[in-house]
C-alpha cells in the first residue's frame, strides 16, 4: 500500500485530478485571487514533510524528531523577513482568515472596536462583517469609498475614526483597484491612538516586488495569504515588528491552531526564494501593465470600470450599463473558457449572490507569459460574450476554441 501510485491506489481521484489539470491548461484564469504555483512549490507540497507533527516553533517543539523541520521553518522565516524587510514572520498560518483571526487575538480583547473597509465597498468578510467571527467577536465599524470617485477618501476615514475611536484600524481590501496609502492610514491611526494592521493578501506579490507601496514601515502587523500575487502555496503568514513577535506567535500557537502543515511551510520557503529573483519583480510589473491593458480594452468596448481603471492586479467592472448581472456574466464567460468571478460594486443594488459587478485580474494570465497584446484580445472576447453570448451559444463555442488555442500558445505545465 505504501508504494502504489495515485492511479493504482485511487483511480477515481486520479481521473478527477487529470480532468482538473486539463481544465487549468485549457482555460484562462481571470480570478485575481488565483494563480499557478510553480512546479518547485508543488513538489514541496507533496513532500515527506507531510508525515510529522511539529507543534511549537523552531528549536522549541513538543515532539521529538524535528531536526529538519526546525531547519525548514527557520529558513522560511528568514526568507520572509528578508523579502519584506520586517522584524518577524510567522509562517504557520493555514489561511488568510486564520491569519486575521490570530492578529486580532494578539492585538485585541473581545468587544474592542475595529475600523475597516466594508465588504459592500470592497473589503473582506474577516474585516468585521456580521457573518464572520470578526463581526461577532468585535465591535466593527466601517469606512467606505468616496461616492463620487469610488476611491478611499482619507479625510473621511479620519472623521469616522475620530467618531468611533477604534482600537485597531485595518487597511486592506478584496476588490479595490487602486493604491492604498499606508502612510496616511498610519497618520489616522496615530491621531486616534489605534493600532494599524494591513491585510495585503491580494497585493503581497506587488509589495514584495516594490510595485506597490510598502506597509511594513507603518503597521504593527501585516497579514497575507501566500497564493495570490505571491504565487506560492495556498496558505498564509503574519509579518510584524520585532516587539510584536511573541504576542503574534502565541496567538497562532497555541492560540488558534496546533500542528503546522510543514509541507506547506516548505512550499512557502520555496516561493519566498522565487520572489527574491529578478524575474519576479518584472513579473509583478507585467501584472499591472497587463491589467491596465485589459482595462483599456474593456473601456473601448463600452464597459464601465469602477474608479476608471487600476493601479494593481485587478479590475472592478460595473455591468449595469450592459443590463446583465455579475453572476450571469461569470457563467457565460466560463462557457467560453474564461474563469472570472462576480463581485459587488460600491452601492450595488443587487445581492452578493447576483451582483452588478465582475472582478477580473491578470496574475494567472501573466504567469502564462501573456502580455498587453493578449490582454486586448481577452478584452474583446469578454465583450463578445457579454454582448452576444446570451442569445448565441455558437459565439461562446467559437470563443472557447480560440481560448484553447491561446492557452496552447502559452502553456502552464508542459509535461505534467
Amino acid at each position: 500500500m505504501m508504494n502504489r501510485t495515485l492511479a493504482q491506489a485511487d483511480p477515481q481521484i486520479a481521473r478527477i485530478m487529470a480532468g482538473e489539470l486539463e481544465r487549468q491548461k485549457d482555460t484562462l484564469m481571470l480570478i485575481p485571487s488565483e494563480n499557478y504555483a510553480s512546479r518547485a512549490v508543488m513538489a514541496a507540497m507533496g513532500s515527506v514533510f507531510t508525515n510529522k507533527y511539529a507543534e511549537g516553533y523552531p528549536y522549541r517543539r513538543y515532539y521529538n524528531g524535528c531536526e529538519y523541520y526546525d531547519q525548514l521553518e527557520q529558513l522560511a522565516i528568514d526568507r520572509a523577513k528578508e523579502l519584506f524587510q520586517v522584524g518577524h514572520a510567522n509562517v504557520q498560518l493555514h489561511t488568510g482568515s486564520q491569519a486575521n483571526m490570530a492578529a486580532y487575538y494578539a492585538m485585541l480583547e473581545p468587544g474592542d472596536t475595529i475600523l475597516a473597509m466594508s465588504v459592500a465597498q470592497g473589503g473582506h468578510l474577516t474585516h468585521g462583517d456580521p457573518v464572520s467571527f470578526s463581526g461577532q467577536f468585535y465591535d466593527a465599524h466601517f469606512y467606505g469609498l468616496d461616492p463620487e470617485t469610488d476611491r478611499l477618501n482619507y479625510d473621511t476615514i479620519l472623521e469616522v475614526a475620530q467618531q468611533v475611536r477604534p482600537r485597531l484600524i485595518i487597511a486592506g481590501a478584496s476588490a479595490y483597484p487602486r493604491i492604498i496609502d499606508f502612510h496616511r492610514f498610519r497618520e489616522i491611526a496615530d491621531e486616534v491612538g489605534a493600532y494599524l494592521m494591513a491585510d495585503i493578501a491580494h497585493i503581497c506579490g506587488l509589495v514584495a516586488a516594490e510595485a506597490h507601496p510598502d506597509p511594513v514601515p507603518y503597521c504593527e502587523v501585516i497579514t497575507s495569504t501566500t497564493h495570490k500575487t505571491l504565487r506560492g502555496p495556498r496558505g498564509a503568514m503574519i509579518l510584524c515588528q520585532a516587539d510584536w513577535a511573541d504576542r503574534i506567535d502565541r496567538a497562532v500557537f497555541p492560540g488558534i491552531q496546533a500542528g503546522p502543515l510543514m509541507q506547506i511551510i516548505a512550499a512557502k520557503a520555496v516561493c519566498f526564494k522565487e520572489a527574491q529573483e529578478f524575474g519576479f519583480r518584472e513579473y509583478q510589473r507585467q501584472i499591472i501593465r497587463n491589467c491596465q491593458a485589459l482595462g483599456q480594452a474593456l473601456l473601448e468596448e463600452g464597459f464601465t470600470l469602477v474608479t476608471g481603471g487600476t493601479d494593481n492586479h485587478l479590475l472592478l467592472v460595473d455591468l449595469r450599463n450592459k443590463d446583465i448581472t455579475g453572476r450571469e456574466t461569470a457563467d457565460l464567460l466560463e462557457a467560453a473558457g474564461m474563469i472570472a468571478n462576480k463581485n459587488l460594486i460600491p452601492g450595488d443594488p443587487l445581492s452578493s449572490k447576483e451582483t452588478s459587478g465582475l472582478r477580473p485580474g491578470t496574475p494567472g494570465l501573466t504567469s502564462r507569459g501573456m502580455k498587453e497584446t493578449e490582454m486586448k484580445v481577452v478584452g474583446r472576447w469578454i465583450a463578445r460574450v457579454v454582448h452576444e453570448g446570451r442569445d448565441h451559444p455558437e459565439v461562446l463555442e467559437e470563443i472557447r476554441q480560440q481560448v484553447v488555442e491561446l492557452c496552447e500558445a502559452f502553456p502552464i505545465y508542459e509535461d505534467l
